[in-house]
């Protein structure tokens, strides 16, 4: 070898042992970043499942378990339009780490399978999917929770975000077994559905989504004529959607406030 291909040779090998050094120290660091925040947080267990509906149509979910010596409540989430995506595990995870057993439906697959990745192929396909056969699917979810043997009978709620908090707020109308549902920013059903309500509602919503919160006065005002019990929180400085990460608003103080009314409203009524 020439003097000068083994200068090239060491100068190469040279850059090499750097970059291995400097992923090695960034692995380092995130590991150990991962470990404390890890640490802090109970411990889940998750997992996918499949179920059937009553059309023996299968549906893929994702379930997290908490870690405790006793039955938990369960909660049923349910993904915003654009089909179910890597974020709604994360509140399913959150959601047993609280202590619930916590289910997201992928409401796309008993019809079309699995969502897809693109937000914008997932938002047609479930713009296709019939309100009744939304609510054969949490309905089986539904079931799917209440059949566990670590899952209190009964004792069940769902939560919901964007398409997925008006699909919360709607099978309120339809499930009166339903303890209490929350919804995120979602639009409300047909107000004539709302004597049909047992569960206890909790409303969140972005500061800044005048297409959503324009119908807050009238829905409050119509469930209060029906005798349904509903809270709702308008959080400053936020935005449609503020409780996913990217969305306006989800960088600040308004996402923990946001899931600590939720969570201490969860507590409240199951």
């Amino acid at each position: 070898m020439s003097r000068g291909s083994m200068s090239t040779a060491m100068v190469g090998m040279a850059g090499l042992l750097a970059g291995a050094v400097a992923t090695w120290s960034l692995g380092a660091g995130r590991a150990g970043t991962q470990a404390s925040a890890t640490s802090a947080m109970p411990t889940t267990h998750g997992e996918w499942v499949k179920f059937a509906n009553t059309a023996g149509d299968s549906i893929r979910a994702y379930v997290a378990y908490p870690e405790r010596k006793d039955n938990a409540p369960g909660v049923i989430v349910i993904h915003e339009i654009f089909g179910l995506t890597d974020w709604e595990p994360t509140v399913a995870d959150r959601l047993a780490g609280a202590g619930y057993v916590a289910v997201v439906p992928d409401l796309l697959s008993s019809r079309f399978g699995i969502s897809p990745p693109s937000a914008d192929s997932a938002r047609k396909l479930t713009a296709l999917l019939a309100p009744e056969g939304v609510t054969a699917d949490l309905d089986a979810a539904y079931g799917y929770l209440n059949g566990l043997p670590s899952v209190r009978k009964d004792d069940i709620a769902s939560i919901g975000f964007c398409w997925g908090g008006g699909r919360s707020f709607r099978y309120a109308t339809s499930n009166p077994r339903l303890k209490a549902a929350v919804i995120c920013y979602g639009p409300p059903p047909d107000s004539t559905t709302f004597s049909g309500i047992q569960a206890k509602l909790l409303g969140v919503y972005g500061e800044d989504d005048s297409r959503i919160d324009a119908t807050i006065p009238d829905v409050d005002r119509q469930l209060k004529a029906a005798g349904v019990s509903y809270q709702h929180d308008i959080y400053p400085g936020t935005g449609h959607g503020f409780l996913k990460p990217g969305r306006k608003g989800s960088d600040g103080p308004a996402v923990e406030q946001a899931w600590t009314r939720i969570l201490g409203f969860f507590k409240e009524n199951l």
